[in-house]
């Protein structure tokens, strides 16, 4: 009786832990980079070239791109193919335009992305890179972005490293997980000689 009474007081526990084992970011293939130097929050990474499914924003956020991408990796493809998810989520934001990108799994891209269904989502890549990057607590916001980017861009300058290009976000997590538990970073390209 005893042993039934522990199994069924467990029985809710073990679902939720295994809910939340499957639903977060340890479940999710994210890319491999090689860290180059750390500085307490700061790191220099080397990323491969990732493979992505890229989609425009609204202006309003992230609901326009966020939901062509999930109709592209749940069917909305030439083939009907489902592709698993990936962490992080990456967002672009420059002058002319504001994007979302999901990174195609190593499988998917192994035997060929299928072609997205219409023009919402288009495949796109970005070359083998040099990052300098911060992660920065919080939700995502535009006064969190703005101030990661700062505070990146001043550690840069002490370090005399340069940046090119627009900062790239990337967000780890489901909107479900916690805010103080949530993974975000802003990236800026640098020369692979810094």
């Amino acid at each position: 009786m005893k042993k039934k009474m522990t199994l069924l007081l467990l029985s809710p526990v073990l679902l939720a832990v295994f809910w939340f084992a499957s639903n977060s970011r340890a479940a999710t293939e994210t890319p491999e980079y090689k860290v180059i130097r750390t500085d307490d929050k700061f790191e220099i990474r080397d990323y491969p070239a990732l493979s992505l499914a890229t989609s425009p924003m609204a202006a309003d956020g992230m609901n326009g791109g966020f939901g062509n991408l999930f109709r592209f990796i749940t069917g909305t493809n030439e083939t009907k193919e489902k592709i698993e998810m990936t962490s992080p989520v990456l967002i672009s934001n420059t002058t002319e335009s504001k994007t979302m990108s999901f990174i195609m799994p190593q499988a998917t891209v192994s035997k060929g992305v299928p072609k997205p269904a219409g023009d919402a989502v288009s495949l796109t890549s970005l070359p083998a890179t040099r990052f300098a990057v911060l992660r920065f607590p919080g939700g995502r916001n535009a006064e969190n972005e703005k101030n990661a980017i700062a505070s990146l861009r001043a550690w840069m300058t002490a370090q005399k490293l340069t940046g090119k290009g627009e900062p790239l976000f990337a967000y780890y997590d489901p909107p479900w997980t916690l805010i103080p538990f949530r993974r975000n970073e802003v990236l800026i390209r640098i020369e692979k000689d810094s």
